[in-house]
């Protein structure tokens, strides 16, 4: 009996030049692991500046993009394989740029009507002069994932992180500032424009910062959230309404804040490339329905291979587990 890949040869992208290598790291080793034990040739790349180069080389049947963060997530690799006409899993150059720029993707979503935070962006040595809001508030990079560099700036603190003005600072000259929403922190997985469910993560740490995400119980996650049915379904319709407004495919994972007090919900972001590690927060939403790790990849990985060539609209149906909230 073949195995579902069997005869394919992907090029697993793993690595990369960003802030999030170690994470990209790791969500390749899982998902290269799951890609061989489904029959697959894989071909590990750690994704440099040669990248083209060694693909060309390769000629690999379909590129499995487990990168993160700057260059591999926000649509130049992606540009990278459109150019050489290579399939690839998860969204497209356009959806990836607009997703990673946090400030034009809140504008974006906000115009498909999804609630999110105000604030705006500043120079970051404007921010760290003076506070450009009044406390509480959250201070991140406009363009990095895993939350690296963020801040929140606590009710009567004296003066902002002048982690911002220091000559080691490394994530852009501007910084997204938002008011802070207090309550819980929700995620919600969306594969092939379908929401999954709802996750809180109870953070262990301060907040849901790079600790708490990829540290072995560095937080608790809670699936299905046990938020109130209509909080519940205005998230799934957010994150669905968000993936869609940015023109994403595959999957992506949308985070969003409900103030369970005041009854507030609104959409942080919407990361293009989720986290596959084994601590990460899509995996355990196909899982609670019924889809095992193998078989999430499994599905990915057709998804880029139901668009042909590069570019595309998959064609593959419903996602696993998709067919019932």
């Amino acid at each position: 009996m073949s195995l579902p890949l069997s005869g394919r040869h992907v090029a697993l992208l793993w690595g990369g030049l960003s802030a999030e290598r170690e994470v990209s790291l790791s969500s390749g080793r899982e998902c290269g692991a799951a890609l061989e034990r489904l029959g697959a040739k894989v071909t590990y790349v750690d994704a440099g500046r040669d990248l083209a180069q060694v693909l060309a080389g390769l000629k690999p049947d379909v590129c499995f993009n487990a990168l993160h963060g700057e260059w591999g997530e926000d649509g130049c690799v992606q540009g990278v394989l459109e150019t050489l006409d290579l399939p690839y899993t998860h969204s497209g150059v356009l959806a990836s740029a607009l997703a990673m720029d946090k400030a034009k993707a809140k504008a974006v979503i906000a115009a498909a009507g999804v609630t999110v935070p105000g604030g705006g962006l500043f120079n970051r040595h404007v921010a760290a002069a003076d506070h450009v809001m009044a406390p509480p508030y959250v201070v991140k990079p406009n363009a990095e994932g895993s939350s690296v560099g963020v801040f929140i700036v606590r009710e009567g603190a004296n003066q902002p992180p002048q982690e911002l003005a220091a000559p080691s600072w490394t994530f852009g000259e501007e910084v997204m500032i938002e008011p802070y929403i207090r309550g819980k922190e929700l995620a919600v997985a969306v594969m092939g424009g379908k929401a999954v469910t709802v996750t809180e993560i109870v953070p262990r740490t301060d907040f849901y910062d790079y600790e708490a995400k990829y540290a072995q119980g560095g937080s608790e996650h809670v699936l299905p959230a046990a938020i109130p049915y209509p909080a519940f379904e205005k998230a799934l319709e957010m994150a669905e309404r968000a993936h869609a407004a940015l023109g994403c495919r595959g999957v992506t994972r949308s985070d969003l804040r409900y103030d369970d007090i005041n009854d507030i919900l609104v959409l942080l972001e919407v990361n293009t490339q989720p986290g596959m590690t084994p601590t990460s927060l899509v995996p355990e939403q196909a899982a609670l329905k019924g889809v095992d790790f193998d078989r999430l990849v499994l599905w990915i990985t057709e998804d880029a291979y139901a668009r042909g060539s590069a570019g595309g609209v998959a064609s593959i149906g419903e996602a696993p587990g998709q067919n019932a909230r």
